[in-house]
């Protein structure tokens, strides 16, 4: 005989619930304990007018049934009026400081993000989706904040006036309370099944957004290429498709979450019931210490304890929801960066030594290794050259040397000096580079330029600017920003503002990667008689495609899926007449 054991039923709150909340309230909220504090004493004191206006409105209510003195109705009036002005001003003073104290955690959460985000590898930004990063920054850490500073201390306030008023009910007449309370066990019982399905959902929806977040990103950043290419049409549908989706998970979400009220609607009206019926049964048999001024007085704590009650009980579901995005945000500070200082890692090194790579060995994916036993001699103080084919490791060798990736095996050094027995921040600074995917910021050429030396003084802006053939077109725009992602320059214009950023950060060692492959010829010329400049005296290490642009190197690398296959200098490496020489022939003759 087989048995089939029942599902599980998860709990409100994990363990990693638990431990989510920890951390937010140890990291953001504790420190600001008093202030809490005071706004719990403030919504104690809204939770007492609850119960104060109860005890009035029976004392008028025997005024009016019993002694019928217009005196005692009119303070009785006045006291209502009171208390509810206090209840008022304290209305405006709760939500203002409750958002400040949110706001703020918020804000040093985002810091703390940031700065982590910053301290982790490259690796982490390219397998992770833009948008689920804009997603986490911007929209969930907005959602937190406003949960945090609004509807959880409306909860609290709420929960506060529930308890103080249950108390007041519970004392007034204890077999009423009993009898009203013994259907509140179906609400735990509703919202048990629905904190899990909530949870997934919410998930999910999560994923959702970023998803649609990543292809508004991809959309906008390749529109010149839609445009062109007469796609709009299927943007559209792939953007309606993501759109749908959304819609489709918000209304589960609100099919899920529509489960509680009507819970609690039934809970209150079979409480009412009876209440009215037994209530009234003590009133008519008399003798049981309830009359009518009693009886009404109850019925309209019920009314203030249910509509607070539904509340928090719809709070519960927001919570579960609000759960999963305090994880979502939480987790960026889980993730741990690869590549760090080792315990003894030293600043101080000489930059002008050979950089050298002895059997290094590489791979972006286990099964496809780039490098197996790279060796490579850039020399101090001279200029290399790296060519080959796309795709046979060339730009892979600068990210190996300014760590941008750890090798898997072997050794790259500077000098005496393994660059992992370097603290990251020095190995880097000793670099100046011109890559390929320039980034260039909403702001002025000026501006640009400056980003990578924010002490330089204008005349040295000035300078590299004019040593890069950029200082016509700055002086031209002013200070008008580029658009985003220099949409407005050419990409000419943005490689001679990478090459002028390089000059003005006057790094000991310089890296370009592709550095003209954007230029015409004449311009071309004109820089790369500045880039000789800004090389002269430094070891510079050339990655490029355009062969003509590297035959004046000291020495040239052949690469060719991911082994050296020739090296010398571009006289040598002709009189081989090997590889470097046909691509050379080649490129020549697709130029002419």
């Amino acid at each position: 005989m087989t048995t089939t054991s029942k599902p599980k039923r998860r709990p409100l709150f994990s363990a990693q619930d638990r431990s989510n909340l920890r951390w937010f309230w140890s990291g953001y909220l504790r420190k600001n304990s008093p202030w809490l504090l005071l706004v719990f004493g403030m919504l104690a004191l809204q939770g007492y007018v609850y119960k104060e206006f109860l005890t009035l409105t029976e004392t008028g209510l025997r005024v009016i049934f019993e002694n019928a003195e217009m005196r005692k109705l009119i303070e009785v009036c006045l006291l209502v009026f009171l208390l509810f002005s206090v209840r008022a001003i304290l209305s405006y003073l709760v939500p203002r400081i409750s958002v400040w104290l949110a706001s703020s955690a918020i804000a040093q959460m985002r810091v703390d993000l940031t700065n982590h985000l910053l301290r982790l590898d490259l690796a982490y930004f390219e397998r992770k989706k833009t948008g689920d990063t804009i997603l986490r920054l911007v929209n969930q850490a907005d959602g937190m904040g406003m949960f945090v500073g609004s509807a959880t201390v409306n909860a609290l306030r709420d929960a506060i006036a529930v308890i103080i008023v249950a108390g007041y009910l519970a004392i007034k007449s204890p077999i009423l309370f009993l009898a009203a309370a013994t259907f509140i066990p179906a609400v735990g019982i509703v919202m048990l099944v629905v904190s899990a399905k909530i949870k997934h959902v919410q998930a999910t929806a999560e994923n959702a957004m970023g998803d649609y977040i990543n292809a508004i990103e991809e959309m906008s950043n390749g529109m010149r290429t839609v445009k062109i290419s007469g796609q709009e049409d299927r943007e559209r549908d792939r953007l309606a498709v993501s759109t749908s989706g959304i819609r489709k998970l918000s209304m589960r979400m609100e099919a899920v979450q529509a489960l509680v009220l009507p819970t609690m609607d039934m809970v209150a009206a079979l409480a009412y019931v009876l209440v009215i019926g037994g209530g009234g049964y003590m009133v008519i048999s008399g003798g049981l210490g309830l009359d009518s001024a009693g009886i009404i007085t109850f019925l309209l704590g019920l009314t203030l304890l249910f509509d607070p009650a539904r509340r928090v009980a719809q709070f519960f579901t927001m919570l579960q929801a609000n759960l999963v995005i305090l994880d979502s945000l939480r987790s960026i500070l889980l993730e741990s960066p690869t590549i760090t200082d080792a315990p003894h890692a030293r600043s101080d090194f000489d930059a002008t030594r050979d950089i050298t790579l002895k059997g290094v060995k590489f791979s972006y994916q286990d099964a496809n290794p780039l490098f197996d036993g790279l060796d490579l001699t850039l020399a101090g103080g001279k200029t290399t050259a790296i060519v080959g084919a796309t795709g046979s490791g060339k730009t892979t060798v600068l990210s190996l040397i300014t760590r941008l990736y750890d090798i898997d095996a072997g050794e790259i050094s500077i000098g005496d000096h393994p660059i992992r027995d370097l603290k990251v921040k020095s190995l880097r600074n000793a670099f100046s580079v011109v890559a390929q995917d320039i980034v260039i910021f909403n702001a002025s050429i000026f501006d640009n330029i400056r980003y990578v030396r924010p002490e330089a003084t204008d005349d040295a802006v000035w300078a590299a600017a004019e040593a890069a053939e950029i200082a016509d077109i700055m002086r031209e725009r002013g200070d008008a920003p580029l658009g985003p992602k220099g949409s407005q320059l050419s990409g000419g214009q943005k490689q001679r503002i990478a090459i002028a950023r390089a000059i003005l950060q006057d790094a000991p060692i310089l890296l370009m990667d592709e550095a003209t492959s954007a230029l015409d010829q004449k311009t071309e010329d004109k820089v790369r008689d500045a880039l000789e400049r800004a090389a002269k005296g430094r070891t510079t290490v050339m990655i490029a495609h355009r062969l003509s642009t590297v035959i004046h190197a000291d020495w040239i690398y052949v690469l060719d899926f991911g082994r050296v296959v020739e090296e010398g200098t571009h006289a040598d490496l002709m009189a081989r007449d090997g590889l470097y020489a046909a691509m050379y022939r080649s490129q020549k003759t697709g130029y002419a």
